[in-house]
């Protein structure tokens, strides 16, 4: 099978060449590599051009339109049978495309989704951050976890889409703003077979500190009112735990300010669940130093989903 890697690219050139060296060590060679800058002031071009001799690559520069519109613009210049949408914060591991293929001959899907991890180099706050965002006691799992709380949908950072899926369907109708789930949603419903395929990992570097990953994680909790709008089926009870995680946590701290009887049940609930994190977390990481960053990533993480949740709730819902 000829692979298509599909990947937009904004102001991002030190993280392409990381991304694209893994690239060129993939055990299976019959692939191109489009890589479509979406209007970035630092410019890629020199770093992709240098790939040139040593892998198939194309570099596409167009205006800035937002990621989901760039893997259109891949989409229709790709050669591929299929399609594969990686962000450019990965890191690919040597295995993955013989991954892919040998399972899509044994179990074919027309789409399907990868889950992420977090590789040796990345710092403690990465690895905490990898944590908390594949952790079955943030988000229930849904990311790529063999054991996950709902129906699976691919995520764009290690996504894959058949031609024919593409030629039926069309590409992304979204930008950003949960493009990725409302696509594989529409994909599934015309009828194509979307499965997760969990050998098939990448490494996510997702964001570098505290405050990049608050604001990335607000976007998510809009983007899932942004899906709720396209397709209202799709909002689930688990999606609103952040918000209800958020109450609890305001209803805690005026309970406290008031000495109310109720705030020590609310500090009892509180202990026992950064507990569980942390042992949760000292268990899948075997460190210490990670497993008590990844308390505050995880808090972090349902503070913010649960604010840009609540922020679209009430303006989009509420209010319209």
């Amino acid at each position: 099978m000829f692979f298509s890697i599909i990947i937009p690219l904004y102001n991002r050139p030190q993280e392409i060449d990381e991304l694209l060296f893994t690239l060129e060590q993939q055990e299976y060679k019959n692939f191109e590599v489009l890589i479509i800058e979406d209007g970035s002031k630092q410019d890629a071009r020199t770093i992709v051009e240098s790939y040139s001799d040593k892998i198939n690559i194309q570099y596409f520069y167009k205006e800035n339109a937002g990621q989901g519109f760039a893997r259109n613009y891949g989409f229709e210049r790709a050669k591929g049978d299929y399609f594969i949408i990686f962000d450019s914060d990965c890191l690919i591991p040597i295995d993955y495309l013989n991954i892919v293929n040998d399972y899509l001959k044994e179990h074919y899907l027309d789409t399907y989704g990868g889950p992420d991890a977090a590789h040796d180099s990345f710092t403690p706050i990465q690895k905490a951050i990898s944590y908390s965002m594949t952790s079955p006691f943030t988000t229930g799992g849904i990311r790529g976890n063999k054991s996950h709380i709902g129906t699976f949908h691919p995520r764009s950072f290690n996504m894959g889409v058949s031609r024919k899926a593409w030629e039926q369907v069309g590409g992304f109708k979204l930008t950003r703003l949960g493009e990725d789930i409302e696509y594989s949603i529409r994909i599934q419903k015309a009828g194509f077979k979307i499965g997760l395929i969990p050998e098939a990992k990448v490494f996510h570097k997702r964001r570098t500190d505290f405050k990049q990953f608050y604001k990335q994680l607000h976007f998510f909790g809009r983007a899932r009112i942004n899906i709720y709008k396209h397709f209202p089926s799709e909002l689930k009870l688990v999606h609103f735990f952040p918000s209800a995680f958020v109450l609890f946590l305001f209803t805690t701290l005026i309970a406290n300010l008031l000495s109310l009887p109720i705030a020590q049940l609310g500090n009892l609930l509180l202990a026992i669940y950064i507990l569980l994190l942390f042992f949760h977390a000292w268990n899948n990481t075997a460190s210490l130093k990670i497993a008590f960053l990844s308390v505050f990533t995880s808090l972090i993480q349902l503070v913010a989903y649960g604010l840009g949740f609540i922020q679209d709730f009430w303006r989009r819902i509420i209010l319209q």
